[in-house]
């Protein structure tokens, strides 16, 4: 009889504790995801640079269970608006803790994803609590919606890389110091970031363009279909050409043979190209205010003819919610530093605050 009182007291008391750390799924109603995810059967799947999760909890603590595709991912843990540490998920489903010995009361978490699609997916699956804490009602969107259609300038490629050897690996990208992020919290705006480094409009440094992509809720891909009407953006910011501006002079490069055969494209092909990804971009979106920007690097130094490229594109389309704006040259070598992508959203601000109203 003693024997099975301890078992039954050891039983019971196994099953206060689960009951006691308070369990949120992946799937519950009281997250706040941002950009675009997919809902998996038994996770959720973030990929793009910018996607977020966000909760709201009375409590001392979170944990959360993840897996990594390979390893290769960063994430910014951000509580009641501070980033207070970054997370690198390993290729194996576990648990991390998010936040702990926070003074007890309510709180915001988010987790931030740095890196852009490339780097691989990652899958999450729960928040857990601490006992006694619980979670509170998801918080509530922001007024304003921005989407940003780039490359690696929006996606803050090497920006952390202080070195000055322009580093694309995923320690030194973090999109949280983007321009675009920067730019939309500037606003308090909600912003989804559909962007990858080396992409270009009609040429990039792989098979992929930004029209074939953009459609795209799994990247990788080309069956995948974003459901355009789950996010509709007050405000598009396209920054392309960059890439573009470089491909066209290297017929050595294996996309230019692909893309143009032995020839560089003439500057009608590439308006033309520019203007029918604004079109799709319209169609999607027929209220939303279009801001067409380039720079910070070299497509915008002296003498290019990108910025008029642009600008030529915009004006044959006849859409007066289209505007042009072109970021001067940061005349240094490599991608835009942490400093110099805080100047472009600087500038970028100064724009939209004469040019857009929300």
């Amino acid at each position: 009889m003693k024997t099975k009182f301890w078992i039954s007291l050891t039983a019971i008391l196994i099953s206060i504790n689960c009951v006691a750390q308070p369990v949120i799924k992946f799937n519950d109603p009281h997250i706040r995801y941002s950009g675009r995810i997919a809902m998996r059967d038994s996770a959720a799947e973030l990929s793009w640079s910018a996607n977020s999760i966000k909760i709201n909890f009375t409590g001392t603590g979170v944990s959360a269970t993840l897996k990594d595709e390979r390893a290769d991912n960063n994430y910014n843990i951000i509580v009641d608006g501070k980033v207070i540490g970054k997370l690198h998920p390993e290729a194996a489903k576990k648990d991390y803790v998010l936040a702990a010995g926070l003074p007890a009361g309510k709180h915001t978490l988010e987790l931030f994803k740095r890196t852009e699609w490339a780097m691989g997916k990652t899958w999450f699956y729960q928040f857990k609590f601490n006992k006694g804490d619980k979670i509170l009602p998801a918080p509530r969107r922001q007024k304003h919606k921005i989407e940003y259609f780039g490359d690696s300038i929006s996606c803050g490629y090497a920006d952390e890389d202080t070195t000055g050897q322009d580093r694309g690996t995923s320690a030194y990208e973090n999109g949280y110091i983007s321009y675009a992020a920067l730019t939309a919290r500037h606003y308090n705006a909600e912003f989804y970031n559909t962007s990858k480094s080396g992409i270009g409009i009609t040429i990039s440094w792989f098979p992929l363009v930004m029209s074939e992509m953009y459609g795209r809720l799994d990247a990788t891909d080309p069956n995948s279909k974003w459901d355009f009407s789950k996010y509709t953006p007050d405000l598009v910011i396209v920054n392309l050409f960059q890439n573009d501006s470089w491909l066209v002079n290297m017929p050595g490069n294996e996309q230019f043979k692909a893309k143009f055969g032995t020839m560089p494209p003439k500057p009608e092909f590439i308006i033309g190209a520019y203007q029918s990804f604004l079109k799709s971009v319209r169609s999607k979106y027929p209220k939303a205010q279009i801001v067409c920007i380039l720079g910070s690097m070299d497509a915008t130094k002296a003498g290019s003819a990108w910025p008029g490229y642009i600008d030529k594109a915009v004006a044959g389309l006849n859409d007066k919610r289209i505007a042009t704006h072109f970021i001067p040259y940061k005349n240094t070598n490599g991608h835009p530093s942490a400093k110099e992508q805080q100047a472009m959203a600087n500038d970028l601000i100064v724009f939209i605050d004469k040019t857009v109203s929300w």
